[in-house]
C-alpha cells in the first residue's frame, strides 16, 4: 500500500470515529431543539365532521421541544394550545421516547405518540397543504390519531425500501360512543334505573392493536413513489346498541356528538383497514425550486354495530349480541400539490365518506363530498399563507349544510424544527 493511499485509509478511520463522538455528543444534548408554530385563520362557512368553524380563529399552536437523550435515545413533547368557545386548551400531543442504536434494523419507541397508520396520520397538521384534514381522517381517525402506548419497528435490509411495524395503544380516542334508545315520557322510574344499569360498558384498558408495512423506490433521479397498508384493530370500537320494546329512535352520548370539539374519532369500528400511496417528482431531485406530490389514501371501517336484546320487563335478562357484519364505513381522498416556484404552490384535493346513521331499527345512509382548491405562497420554508376554496356537500350528516367556504391561513415556524416525512 503507497503511503498516500495509508494516508487516506486512516483518515478515513478518524472520520468514522469522529461520526460516532459526534453522535455520542450531539449539540441536542446540552441545547435541544424548541420550536412553535403559530396557525391563524379567517373562514367564510363552517366545515362538516369537525373541521374548521366560521370567522376568525387559531388552529393548532404548537410548542415542542426534541434532543437525543444519550447516544441510545431521543426524546420528544409536543403541547398543543386551541381555542374552542373562548377557552383555551392545552393538550399533549406527543411525549416520547425513541431509541437510536438498536441492532438489525429494529425500533422501538413509547410513550404519548402519533400513529404510523396510512400516510398523513404520521405527520403533524401544519405540514398539510390544506387548511384541514380530508374528510376520512376528520370522521375515522380524530384528525389525526396519537395515543399512549408502544411501536416496534422494523426496516428490511433491502434495496428496496421496506419497513413494517406493530402498536399497541391505549385506545381512549377511538372508544365507539354508545347509543340506547329514547323512552316514551310516561316511562316509569323503575325503566330508568334499569336504562342507567344498562349504561356505560366496561372499556379494554388495552383497546387498539394495529400493524403496518411501507415500500417505496425510486424512478430515475426525478421520481420517487411510496405504498403503504395499515390495519387497525379496535377493541372498544363496535357501538354498542340495547334493543327492547321501544324502538322509535336511538340517541348518541352527547359527549360523542360527531360535530363536537374532539380529537376522538367520529365513526368507529372493530377493524379499520386502509391503503395508501403517494408520488414525488422533481426535476433532478431537487424539490427547492419545482416539485410535484400527488397522494391518496382508501379507509374501510368494518364491524360498527353490535346489538343487544333484552326484555326488561322480566327479572330474568336474556341478552344476546349480534354483529350487522354488513354494515361498514368507508371514505377515501384523492390530492395533488404543484409547486411551480420557490414561493408558489397550489393544490387540487377531492374525498369522499360514506357512513351510517343509526335511527331506530334501520341505518340512514350520510354521505360527504368535498371538493378542495388551495394556493400558497411561501415566503420561506418556515412560513405559508394560504387561500382555499372548499365546495363540501353533504347528506344526512347533522349540524352542517352544503356550502362554498373560502378559507385564509397562515402557518409560521419559529425555532428549529424537525424534517418533515417523506
Amino acid at each position: 500500500m503507497s503511503y498516500s493511499n495509508k494516508r487516506l485509509s486512516l483518515v478515513a478511520a478518524a472520520c468514522a470515529l469522529a461520526s460516532t463522538h459526534v453522535s455520542a455528543e450531539d449539540s441536542s444534548l446540552t441545547n435541544p431543539n424548541i420550536s412553535a408554530v403559530l396557525d391563524g385563520f379567517y373562514q367564510t362557512g363552517d366545515r362538516g365532521l369537525g373541521g374548521r368553524s366560521e370567522g376568525f380563529g387559531l388552529g393548532e399552536t404548537e410548542l415542542a421541544i426534541s434532543a437525543n437523550i444519550d447516544d441510545m435515545f431521543y426524546g420528544k413533547v409536543t403541547a398543543i394550545l386551541e381555542v374552542h368557545d373562548g377557552e383555551t386548551e392545552i393538550g399533549l400531543e406527543e411525549a416520547f421516547i425513541q431509541t437510536m442504536d438498536l441492532p438489525a434494523g429494529l425500533g422501538i419507541r413509547a410513550g404519548r405518540f402519533l400513529s404510523d397508520v396510512g400516510y398523513l396520520n404520521n405527520q403533524h397538521l401544519h405540514t398539510d397543504s390544506f387548511i384541514d384534514r380530508p374528510g376520512a381522517y376528520r370522521a375515522f381517525m380524530g384528525n389525526h390519531y396519537f395515543d399512549d402506548g408502544v411501536r416496534l419497528t422494523y426496516v428490511a435490509p433491502t434495496d428496496l425500501y421496506w419497513t413494517m411495524g406493530v402498536e399497541v395503544f391505549k385506545g381512549d380516542k377511538m372508544r365507539a360512543a354508545d347509543m340506547y334508545e329514547e323512552h316514551e315520557e310516561h316511562e316509569d322510574h323503575e325503566h330508568e334505573e334499569e336504562h342507567e344499569e344498562h349504561g356505560p360498558r366496561d372499556y379494554d384498558t388495552v383497546g387498539v392493536y394495529s400493524a403496518f408495512t411501507k415500500f417505496g423506490g425510486d424512478i430515475g433521479i426525478s421520481s420517487s413513489w411510496q405504498v403503504g397498508l395499515s390495519y387497525l384493530h379496535n377493541a372498544n370500537g363496535k357501538v354498542m346498541v340495547e334493543e327492547g320494546e321501544h324502538e322509535d329512535e336511538v340517541h348518541v352520548d352527547e359527549e360523542h356528538d360527531h360535530e363536537g370539539h374532539t380529537h376522538s374519532a367520529s365513526y368507529t369500528g372493530e377493524n379499520t383497514y386502509i391503503a395508501d400511496f403517494v408520488y414525488k417528482w422533481a426535476p433532478d431531485g431537487n424539490y427547492k425550486y419545482q416539485h410535484l406530490t400527488i397522494s391518496g389514501e382508501y379507509f374501510r371501517v368494518t364491524d360498527t354495530f353490535a346489538f343487544e336484546e333484552g326484555d326488561h320487563d322480566h327479572e330474568e335478562e336474556h341478552e344476546h349480541e349480534e354483529s350487522h357484519g354488513d354494515d361498514f364505513f368507508e371514505g377515501w381522498y384523492l390530492s395533488g400539490v404543484y409547486q411551480f416556484s420557490p414561493h408558489w404552490s397550489a393544490g387540487v384535493r377531492y374525498g369522499e365518506v360514506d357512513t351510517f346513521e343509526l335511527h331506530g331499527d334501520h341505518l340512514d345512509a350520510q354521505k360527504l363530498k368535498e371538493t378542495e382548491l388551495s394556493l400558497a405562497w411561501h415566503s420561506s420554508h418556515f412560513s405559508t399563507v394560504r387561500l382555499q376554496y372548499t365546495n363540501q356537500k353533504g347528506t344526512n350528516f347533522d349540524g352542517f349544510e352544503d356550502d362554498n367556504i373560502v378559507s385564509l391561513q397562515y402557518v409560521m415556524t419559529l425555532g428549529a424544527h424537525g424534517a418533515h416525512q417523506f
